[in-house]
């Protein structure tokens, strides 16, 4: 009997492990891009060099990884048992939160979160002299000048992290930079807004990094309000009357699929829908949309006289372009953290917008040389 017993595991462990490579046989792959939220390893290419030859082996195990068949239900099997099971996030780079909610904890997220690295008296006098230098220089040439930066969702929603995971205390670095700049009317500060609005409905997603698009909102209005103190001939933000409130239940987001669980978690997404067409097209690149996550997009509105603008920017603006695009006749949208006065010299905006997310500053360092002598 422990004989039979043994043959039967055999084979279906056999059978268990030829079943992925035969259903790439049979043309089946096991890949899901979207469901991970990240690009899947290419076929090697071999072009006879011995390089190529070298490196042909590693690179189809990478392929194979990536692509064997099954993998992508393999991966949410093994995701939805870690967190319903283990209540343990499959991925380092997401906290698994209170009522389902996600948190990012890689790309400065988790230093921002715990505030354990404050800015140096130096750093912060880069940061200053870099903001100051930029405005000064725009404001020789003419060009008003508005700098932000949206909080992370665990600023806005920290009842939502789980009780293993608490700050320090300190104050964050988007707070260091604030109080370096206070008085200066070209900065943004959206938090006190944003926290009240969070008072009355959701506004950043579950299962996603970003704000929804009534947080973008929000941060919009507050936006252009300081682009007018500096450039009246800009139209004022549309009222919250102008748009209709609907619900729409679709996919998780980013961080959902960091885990493998895109397909599986839903999230509620909170829209604002506008009651009039919006004008503005995007031009650039060609098919785009206003919320396509490209390095530049461009948006005009079709005879319009209104001013031009750049918006320098991450993530966070890309639910901000249907809003800030109605404002302007041409907007150039350039992912980057970076000023660019190149682009600014080339481009002849009216108005400069640069935004970069509170997490962005344990990772990116401004740099005050970039920008010209006013």
């Amino acid at each position: 009997m422990r004989s039979v017993i043994n043959r039967a595991v055999a084979v279906i462990f056999l059978v268990a492990i030829a079943l992925p490579l035969a259903a790439n046989l049979a043309g089946d792959d096991g890949a899901d891009r979207d469901a991970e939220n990240r690009e899947m390893a290419g076929f090697p290419v071999f072009d006879g060099s011995m390089r190529s030859a070298w490196q042909f082996p590693a690179g189809l195990d990478g392929w194979f990884a990536d692509h064997f068949g099954f993998r992508s239900t393999l991966v949410r099997w093994s995701s939805k048992a870690s967190v319903d099971v283990f209540h343990a996030s499959p991925s380092s780079s997401v906290i698994l939160g209170r009522d389902g909610w996600l948190f990012y904890a890689d790309d400065g997220a988790n230093e921002d979160l715990a505030s354990v690295l404050s800015l140096s008296s130096p750093e912060i006098e880069n940061w200053r002299t870099s903001l100051l230098r930029a405005r000064d220089w725009l404001r020789s040439r003419g060009i008003a000048y508005v700098f932000t930066i949206p909080p992370d969702k665990h600023v806005i929603y920290p009842e939502q992290l789980p009780a293993s995971v608490r700050g320090t205390g300190h104050v964050s670095r988007a707070d260091q930079v604030y109080a370096s700049l206070r008085g200066e009317d070209f900065v943004v500060n959206a938090r006190p807004a944003l926290d009240e609005a969070a008072g009355r409905e959701r506004i950043f997603y579950r299962t996603d990094t970003h704000w929804n698009e009534r947080g973008a909102f929000v941060a919009y209005q507050a936006i252009i309000e300081a682009v007018r103190r500096q450039a009246p001939e800009v139209p004022p933000a549309r009222p919250r009357s102008d748009f209709k409130e609907t619900v729409k239940i679709a996919e998780g987001g980013d961080l959902a699929g960091m885990i493998g669980l895109r397909r599986s978690l839903r999230e509620e997404r909170l829209m604002l829908d506008p009651l009039q067409p919006r004008r503005a097209r995007v031009i650039e690149p060609a098919g785009a949309e206003p919320v396509s996550e490209v390095g530049r997009l461009a948006t005009e509105i079709p005879g319009s006289t209104l001013p031009r603008a750049v918006v320098f920017r991450d993530s966070f603006t890309v639910a901000l372009v249907p809003f800030l695009s109605e404002h302007f006749s041409r907007v150039v949208y350039l992912w980057q953290n970076d000023f660019d006065a190149k682009a600014v010299l080339t481009e002849h905006p009216d108005v400069v917008i640069q935004e970069i997310v509170g997490r962005h500053l344990y990772t990116f360092r401004p740099s005050p040389e970039l920008v010209p002598t006013p």
